[in-house]
């Protein structure tokens, strides 16, 4: 029982480190709902989640993110619904701002049927400078399916968020420059030292290089080149894979062992990452450079 309770606690910690860790990835309010409501469901293994947001002027908490049988693709809410400040469930949360565990919704008469009939619910108030931002609510097709583990590690999730969306919303006041002299260091390590093509390369790992926070270098790619640590390094990447592909001495290379040697850790993030950058796939860049090379030399 003992060694059963150390695990738990350990879980516990992994989901809580993951959500900090993801959400200081996301530049936009937008980007931080549809990834707490997808993470929510893979890390603490819900069947759907959905984000309200409050609209203060018309009162109604209003979905902005969901994920499970209520996000059929991409960004899509099925069935999007608003729901009035003080009326269901979530509308009570919203109204009293306190987390609330209901283990059987047939005998609560607050519960708003959604898409469909469920009979557990969890719901938490998101609070950002001490005012409503919305709920993060999720349901359960089964009685007592939440616990007490549920609840805290949601209210956890929702102040997480909030501390996030707060950021977004007050950006450093530090006026980051490429003249920095962290920003100097970081294009020593990746043009000359080739760090990009290190594949276990991330912004923790880069971070701790270069003697600063992983927040702190998000925030200066940001303010500096307005863009993520990710896409910085890929585009390093990309160009050394464009002139290798290019290279008579890689012919005989296929063309995902080029991506790897470049720092990629996988085909599908190497497909991608390329095909974001040049907007067409390393297979139809090789054949055109193939063809162009022919003709020159005809």
């Amino acid at each position: 029982m003992k060694n059963s309770n150390n695990f738990y606690r350990l879980d516990e910690l992994r989901a809580i480190s993951f959500f900090s860790t993801s959400l200081y990835m996301k530049e936009s309010v937008e980007e931080v709902l549809w990834a707490i409501t997808k993470n929510v469901v893979h890390q603490l293994g819900f069947v759907d989640c959905v984000i309200y947001e409050f609209n203060q002027k018309e009162k109604l908490l209003m979905q902005r993110a969901a994920y499970g049988q209520k996000n059929p693709s991409d960004t899509v809410i099925y069935n999007q619904i608003a729901i009035p400040l003080g009326q269901g469930i979530v509308g009570n949360v919203a109204n009293n701002r306190e987390s609330v565990l209901v283990k059987d919704t047939s005998k609560d008469p607050r519960y708003i049927v959604d898409d469909e009939n469920r009979l557990s619910e969890i719901c938490v108030p998101i609070i950002v400078n001490d005012k409503l931002f919305g709920v993060i609510d999720s349901e359960h097709p089964r009685k007592h399916f939440f616990s007490e583990r549920h609840l805290h590690l949601l209210t956890i999730v929702a102040a997480l968020c909030a501390q996030r969306i707060k950021e977004l919303g007050n950006p450093t006041k530090k006026q980051f420059t490429r003249a920095d002299s962290y920003f100097k260091k970081l294009e020593y390590l990746v043009q000359i030292e080739k760090a990009y093509r290190n594949p276990n390369l991330s912004l923790s790992s880069m971070a701790e290089m270069l003697d600063i926070s992983a927040c702190y270098l998000s925030s200066m790619l940001n303010a500096t080149i307005k863009r993520s640590f990710i896409d910085y390094i890929n585009e390093y990447r990309v160009t050394d894979v464009k002139k290798n592909l290019r290279k008579r001495e890689y012919e005989h290379y296929t063309i995902v062992s080029v991506g790897l040697e470049a720092g990629f850790n996988s085909k599908s993030a190497f497909y991608k990452a390329f095909k974001k950058h040049t907007g067409i796939t390393p297979t139809q860049f090789r054949e055109k450079s193939a063809s162009t090379l022919g003709n020159l030399e005809r």
